[in-house]
Parts: structure tokens; sequence; C-alpha cells
């Protein structure tokens, strides 16, 4: 009589059983598979399949105009291998030329020279970096700050004029003319914030005219004595800095790469810290989210408005300060922006408006940078194959559905498409 329960006996207890969904498949299952497929069709994998396919389109405009595909084209249908391995020696010798003037250069004949690209890409993505956030922490509040140009100039104005005509021990004067340009960036995007709180104008339009107005102020004070025109030069050009005002190496002189990019990464801490870990943090993110219900909820929105554009435009003073003292120490001209107010809108957009993700951002187009001369020195290839390289990031991170509809990666959030039955005509019959 084994294995025949006795009468009165306790029941053994019930084996858990592991939940089904309607489907019949375990829960856990269907957790995993949402998880995958939010990951899948996320923003990280979005970006990065952006510069993916950037790199790849890329690849074909170098193709298409490399002198030896375009000869060895012409007999393709004769001996087609020659057009292939034409191609190919164009798009990996660009692209090997690209990390030899980014990363590191194994031609070199010690590690200090060969690493030497790095450091020019630091240097490229430091001003970058902390407009980005800058321009990221303005998006966050729902704000479009297009006026990066004009923060800029103004900022490297006032780092320029503290750095060239006051007298001071060395950190203290450089401390004092980066808080100068920190406060002019501030300043030119504080008018934009209490614009736009007081009187409803839009920050657009608003950030494109200050940049005009900043260009053109600029542009004056640099040819007018006893303003920012070097005393005794005809020149549009500012005198040189105090050497207590500039930037020291930060891996020694035979580097352009200085102490502002730790100033940067700092930036990059403290804008994560705001945005993510903080109480005026989370009234930038529900206002960005909805400024009618942030209003409801007791959020000055106002307030908040003018309180993102100052700070946005303090993170953009520091580009304009590490310009100023860092990259032009010889004296600066109205080209001190170098277009890094526009370039930082796509590094932010790369980024998703997010601390570290525009910090990776800004390493990449810094490294887009460093490269792009190298190509054009190396293979003689136009430096505007970069340039739309760039652009074409940002198109592809712009448009997410498209990304996806390359790539056939889910929609984060979707249900998956579950295969349709195969109906016999038998069973359609019956």
């Amino acid at each position: 009589m084994t294995g025949t329960p006795t009468a009165g006996a306790p029941a053994a207890p019930a084996q858990p059983t592991q939940p089904a969904s309607p489907a019949g498949k375990p829960e856990n299952d269907d957790r995993w598979n949402k998880a995958i497929r939010d990951i899948m069709g996320g923003p990280v994998v979005i970006s990065i399949l952006a510069v993916v396919l950037a790199l790849v389109v890329g690849a074909i405009l170098i193709a298409i105009t490399d002198p030896g595909v375009q000869k060895a084209a012409g007999y393709f249908f004769a001996r087609p291998g020659d057009t292939f391995s034409a191609i190919w020696t164009s798009v990996s010798n660009a692209y090997v030329s690209m990390f030899q003037g980014a990363i590191y250069n194994f031609r070199r004949p010690t590690f200090a020279a060969g690493i030497r690209p790095l450091t020019e890409t630091l240097s490229f993505a430091t001003p970058l970096i902390v407009s980005g956030l800058g321009v990221a922490l303005a998006f966050r509040v729902g704000l479009f700050n297009i006026g990066g140009q004009g923060q800029i100039l103004i900022a490297a104005a006032a780092s320029a004029w503290v750095g060239f005509s006051w007298n001071l021990p060395p950190v203290i004067h450089l401390v004092l003319a980066v808080v100068a340009g920190i406060a002019g960036g501030a300043i030119w995007a504080g008018i934009v914030g209490v614009l736009k709180a007081r009187t409803g104008a839009h920050e657009v339009i608003v950030t494109i005219m200050l940049n005009y107005i900043a260009f053109y102020l600029v542009a004056y004070m640099l040819r007018t004595q006893g303003l920012l025109q070097a005393p005794g030069s005809n020149n549009p050009k500012a005198p040189a800095i105090h050497p207590n005002a500039v930037f020291p190496p930060l891996f020694g002189d035979q580097y352009n790469v200085t102490w502002a990019f730790v100033v940067v990464v700092g930036a990059t801490v403290l804008v994560w810290w705001l945005i993510n870990r903080s109480s005026l943090g989370f009234r930038f993110r529900a206002v960005g989210e909805n400024p009618n219900a942030a209003r409801v909820a007791g959020i000055n929105v106002k307030n908040i408005y003018v309180y993102a554009m100052l700070i946005a435009g303090g993170l953009v003073g520091i580009a304009g300060a590490s310009q100023a003292l860092g990259v032009f120490p010889q004296g600066i001209s109205s080209g001190v922006d170098a277009g890094i107010g526009f370039d930082a809108i796509t590094v932010a957009l790369l980024g998703r408006s997010r601390p570290w993700g525009v910090f990776i951002a800004g390493l990449l187009f810094g490294a887009l940078k460093a490269g792009g001369f190298t190509i054009q020195a190396a293979n003689d290839i136009p430096i505007d194959i970069v340039l739309v390289m760039q652009s074409l990031i940002v198109l592809f991170v712009a448009a997410p559905p498209l990304v996806r509809a390359i790539f056939r990666l889910p929609t984060p959030g979707s249900a998956p498409r579950r295969p349709r039955p195969v109906v016999t005509k038998e069973v359609e019959a019956k």
C-alpha cells in the first residue's frame, strides 16, 4: 500500500506553479522579453545605431568621391574585383586615418607621441561637452536654447578682459577669469529667461536675435581702443591673456588639452546631481514634462525658466572661458566661438539631454573633429564629408522610427507581434 495516501493524513502541499501569461508562456519570460524590447528600441541603442548608420553613409560617400574607385568602376564588368578592392582600400584607409587622428597613431615611435591624437580629441571635446550641457539643461525644462554662439562670445569677451587687464596671483587670476566668463554667459542667457517668463517671448527667436547682437557687439569692442582691441593695433583682436590667467596644460606642454577638461568633468557631475538629485532639478524636470501640471502643483514656472536659463548660460560660459583662456591665449577674435554654439545642439540631441550622454556625445564629436583633419590631410578626402556624417547623426537621432525600421527594432512599450495562425482550406471548409 505504498504510494497511496492514508485516510486522515495531511495532503501533500501543492507545488507552486509559475503564473502563465494569456499566451501560455510564463510571466517571467514575458517580463524578460519586454525588458529586452525596451532596451533594443530604447534611446541608447538608437543613438549607437545612428552613429553606425552615419559611418556607413560616410563610407559610401568616401567611396563615391575617391578617384581610384571611379577609375576602377569604369571597367567594372570586365574586372569587378578591382572596384571592390578600390572601395575597401579607400574606406579602410579613411577610417584608419580617422582613428589615428582621433585616438592613437601607431606610426609614432613612442607611446607619448602616439597618444597625442587622443589629447586632441579631449581638447576639441572640452567646449562641446560643457556647452552641450547648457543646451541639454534647457531642453529638460522645455526650452530650446540655440543662443550658444552669443553666450560663448560674451563669456569669452568677459574672460579675456579679466585675463589681460588684471594682474593677480596665478590661481586667483584664473578663477576670476573663469567666473567672469560664467557670469557673462549666465547674464546673456538670463535675458532670454526673463523675457520668456515676463512677456512670453519665444526663446528661439530671442536667442537668435541675441546671437547677432553678441556677434556685432564683440566685433565692435574688438575694433575699439580701450575696450577689447590690443593697444597700438589696428587688427580686430584682443591682447594676449596674462600667463597667470591661462589654463595650464593637463599632461604637459607637448599636448593641447588643458585643465579646462577637468573643469568640464566637474561640471558634468554637478549637472547630473542637479537634475537627478536636487529639489531644483525635480522642479526642472516637472516643468519640462508638463508646465501646467507643475503650476497646479505649486511650482513657480516663470522663476524656473529664469533659473534654468541662468544655469544653462553659465555652463555655456565655461565653454567661452575655455576658448579665451585655453585655446586662444594669444588674444581672441570675433571667431572665438568656432561654431561651438550650434554644435552644442547636436551634442545635446545625441546625448538625449542626459549629462553623461552629452559627455559621451561630446567626446564622439571631438573625435570626429580631430580625425576629420587627418582624413583630409592623409587621403585628400574633403572634410565636408565629416560634416555630413555629423549631420546624419543628428538626422537619425531625431528620427527614431526610421532607425527602428532600418534595423527592424521593436518600439518600447509595444506588445510583440504574434504569428498569425496558419488556417488550411480544410479547416476553413469546416
